[in-house]
């Protein structure tokens, strides 16, 4: 495929290097330094284009795809509360996008077993539960894209759980970390040169489980959005990652 790179940080390099492994070729790089260069008819050369780029500039990057007439995976967060007029004019345009919080197959692996977990614990209903998220200080948003997936997956299955609340740790208001029973309080530390590290945990008066999700670093995000690029170039629609996975057991 000829792939053009809407962001070109850290994942957009490592994207770029995976790519490359398997045989693809970039045929457009844009950071914040040539934003100038995202043109309908640069974009054109491409294939499918790969978007991780800032919650500032990924909306003006997807209409610019859809202009295109070109796929687009979004590895961007921080917009999904304009998912819905996004989904529309992607159908209405015939275009096509592909969106993730997180393109790592563990962590897709783990999105599956923790809705299944947070059913199951409704006949358990002595146990509470919240949310841990870990990323580098870079991090833009709070909480991570990844622990919004997980707090919703929680929340659509687990029948005491209504709605999410962030803490970010390293906040002023950080030693206040009150919620209401049917509040699930996601806590979001940052610290320097984590890739990303998010936990569930079931608190009882007599133990805890735990389940949790370790990126070593950044390669299986970068390598999943090479995956999905691969499998939505010649579809047409609104996908999410998890149409890309088989989960039947």
């Amino acid at each position: 495929m000829k792939i053009a790179l809407l962001g070109y940080g850290k994942m957009g390099k490592i994207i770029e290097g995976i790519a490359l492994s398997r045989q693809h070729e970039i045929v457009l790089k844009i950071d914040k330094d040539n934003q100038h260069d995202l043109t309908v008819e640069n974009l054109q050369k491409a294939d499918v284009a790969i978007e991780f780029s800032t919650p500032g500039t990924v909306l003006d990057n997807i209409a610019t795809c859809f202009s295109a007439g070109v796929p687009v995976v979004v590895g961007t967060t921080g917009w999904h509360n304009m998912m819905a007029s996004v989904k529309a004019n992607c159908e209405e345009g015939g275009n096509t996008l592909l969106y993730a919080t997180n393109f790592s197959v563990g962590v897709n692996i783990f999105f599956h077993v923790n809705k299944i977990l947070a059913k199951l614990m409704n006949n358990y209903p002595y146990y509470d539960v919240q949310v841990e998220e870990i990323h580098h200080l870079q991090k833009l948003d709070s909480p991570s894209g990844t622990a919004i997936t997980i707090a919703e997956g929680i929340i659509d299955n687990l029948d005491s759980k209504d709605a999410w609340v962030n803490l970010l740790t390293n906040a002023p208001t950080a030693d206040d970390n009150s919620v209401a029973a049917d509040e699930l309080l996601i806590e979001s530390h940052r610290i320097d040169s984590v890739p990303g590290t998010h936990t569930v945990i079931y608190d009882s008066e007599v133990d805890s489980i735990e389940f949790k999700h370790t990126a070593h670093n950044r390669n299986g995000f970068a390598l999943g959005a090479v995956l999905a690029a691969e499998w939505v170039q010649d579809k047409k629609g609104f996908y999410s990652v998890e149409d890309m996975f088989n989960f039947n057991v």
